[in-house]
């Protein structure tokens, strides 16, 4: 059986947490998946300008992303507002 590939199978892990950004007004976009398997997030929504996105990014983002696809390294987001 052929694995998905890495995108689909990123999509699949930030749809079971999308739900939750959503109920906050927010969302985030796959921009791409480097070489070095980082995944490029845009924040979408009240995402983009929350103050606690930096958080969310890490804890929730993050680590839904590399528990569904291990091969993936890291997570940055190109517009998280960063933490003070």
């Amino acid at each position: 059986m052929e694995m998905p590939d890495l995108l689909t199978r990123v999509e699949k892990a930030l749809d079971s947490i999308r739900p939750y950004l959503e109920a906050d007004g927010g969302n985030v976009k796959v921009m791409e998946i480097t070489a070095e398997n980082t995944v490029v997030l845009e924040l979408l929504g009240s995402c983009s300008s929350c103050p606690m996105s930096m958080m969310t990014l890490k804890a929730g983002v993050e680590q839904a992303i590399i528990k569904e696809v291990p091969e993936i390294k890291a997570v940055i987001a190109v517009n998280a507002t960063p933490t003070v």
